[in-house]
C-alpha cells in the first residue's frame, strides 16, 4: 500500500516551491509588517499561473477538477515559503464551501473568477467577544439582508467575497454569500501579530445576501475541517523551514571555537523539533486522505492534523528563535517571521480548546463503534 503522494503531485509541489523561493516572499512578509502591502500580488498571480486556486474547481468553471489531495504538497510549499497570500481564505474555504454547497448559478457565477485569481474569497464565522457555537450566532440573515458584525475576518480588507455565518428563524444558523464591495458593508482593519495574515472587522448593515445553497452549521463544520487539514500543510511546511534555518545557522555560528550544532543540547533540540514536525507530518497526510476518500472519520483527521501541527510549528519557531540566541531576537532576523505565523495559525481556524474536544468527540465515537 502506497501511502505517499503520487509523482505529479511532487511536481506540482516543486514547482510551486521554485516559483515561490524566485519571487523572495519573505520580503513580501516584511513589506505587510511594514504597512506598504496588503498580501503579495505577485505571488498570488505566480500560483494562478500554476492553477493552485483551480486544482478543486470543475473544469467547467475553468479549473483542473482535481482533488484536494492534489493541492496538499502546494500547500506546503506556500508555509514553508511564508508567503502572504490569502490562500487559506480564498482557496480552502471560500473555493471550497461554494464548489460543495452551492448552486449551479453561484458556482457559475464565482468559481471561474477564483480560479484565475481576479476574485479573493474568504469566510466571516466568528464574532467578538463569543465563543463560537451555534447558540452564539448574532449576525441576522433577514429578508436577503446581513445585520451584524464579523470579526475577526481573515484577509477581509482585500476580499471581494465572503461565506457569512448567520442566523435565521430557523433553528440553525446558516452560510451566506455576500459581496464586500456592495452597499452595506463596512471593512476595518484589525492589528495582528501578523500583518502577513490580516484580519479586519466585516460590520453589514442591510447589505445584500443570498443563502448559499443549503449550507447550514454542519456544512460549516465539514469545510472548517477539510480547511484545517490544508492549513496543516502549510504549517508543516514552516515548521520544516524554521527547522532548517536553525540547523544552518547551527553548522555555521561557533562558539568556543566549534560550531554550536557540534553541541549534544543543540543536537537534542533540533531533533527534538524533527520528531514533532514528522508526527505533524503523519497526521496530515492522514487528514488529506480522509478527505480525498470522504471517510466517516474526516473530523478527528482534521483535528488530530490541526493540533499536531500547530504545536510542531510553534515549537519549530520557538526553538529556531532559541537556536539563534540574541540574533534570533532581532527585527532584522527571519525568525520572528515564522513565530508570528505560528501564533496566528494557531487561531485562526479557532483556538486549540475547539480543536481538542472535537479530537475527544471523534475518539469517544470511534470506541463506541468499536464496542457496540
Amino acid at each position: 500500500m502506497n501511502f505517499d503522494f503520487s509523482d505529479e503531485q511532487k511536481a506540482f509541489g516543486e514547482q510551486t516551491r521554485r516559483m515561490l523561493d524566485a519571487l523572495d516572499p519573505i520580503a513580501d512578509a516584511r513589506s505587510t509588517l511594514a504597512g506598504q502591502i496588503p498580501y503579495s500580488a505577485k505571488a498570488w498571480r505566480g500560483l494562478a499561473r500554476l492553477g493552485f486556486q483551480a486544482v478543486t474547481i470543475p473544469s467547467e468553471h475553468g479549473g483542473l477538477g482535481l482533488s484536494p489531495l492534489d493541492l496538499c504538497t502546494a500547500a506546503a510549499e506556500v508555509g514553508r515559503s511564508l508567503a502572504p497570500v490569502p490562500s487559506l481564505s480564498s482557496a480552502y474555504v471560500c473555493s471550497e464551501a461554494i464548489r460543495l454547497f452551492g448552486s449551479e448559478a453561484q458556482q457559475a457565477r464565482w468559481l471561474p473568477g477564483i480560479a484565475d485569481g481576479s476574485i479573493i474569497g474568504t469566510w466571516a464565522a466568528p464574532e467578538r467577544g463569543v465563543e463560537l457555537m451555534q447558540t452564539t450566532v448574532r449576525t441576522q440573515f433577514l429578508k436577503d439582508s446581513l445585520w451584524g458584525a464579523k470579526a475577526p475576518v481573515l484577509d477581509g480588507v482585500v476580499a471581494d467575497l465572503a461565506i457569512v455565518l448567520a442566523a435565521t428563524d430557523r433553528a440553525a444558523p446558516i452560510l451566506t454569500l455576500c459581496e464586500l464591495n456592495a452597499t452595506g458593508v463596512h471593512r476595518r482593519e484589525l492589528e495582528s501579530l501578523d500583518p502577513s495574515r490580516p484580519v479586519a472587522e466585516l460590520t453589514f448593515e442591510a447589505a445584500r445576501a443570498e443563502p448559499l445553497g443549503t449550507a447550514d452549521w454542519r456544512a460549516w463544520e465539514t469545510i472548517q475541517a477539510r480547511a484545517a487539514v490544508l492549513l496543516a500543510f502549510e504549517q508543516v511546511g514552516a515548521a520544516d523551514r524554521a527547522l532548517w534555518m536553525a540547523r544552518d545557522y547551527a553548522l555555521t555560528r561557533k562558539s568556543f571555537g566549534r560550531p554550536i550544532g557540534s553541541y549534544q543540547a543543540v543536537k537534542h533540540k533540533l531533533a527534538a523539533v524533527y520528531a514533532k514536525n514528522e508526527v505533524a507530518r503523519a497526521h496530515a497526510y492522514y487528514g488529506a486522505w480522509a478527505i480525498a476518500s470522504d471517510a466517516d472519520t474526516l473530523q478527528l483527521a482534521a483535528a488530530g492534523a490541526r493540533l499536531a501541527a500547530t504545536e510542531a510549528l510553534s515549537f519549530a519557531a520557538q526553538e529556531n528563535i532559541q537556536t539563534h540566541g540574541g540574533v534570533g531576537f532581532t527585527w532584522e532576523s527571519d525568525c520572528h517571521l515564522f513565530y508570528r505565523r505560528a501564533r496566528h495559525a494557531a487561531l485562526i481556524l479557532g483556538p486549540t480548546s475547539v480543536w481538542k474536544q472535537r479530537a475527544l468527540t471523534g475518539l469517544t465515537e470511534q470506541l463506541e463503534s468499536t464496542l457496540s
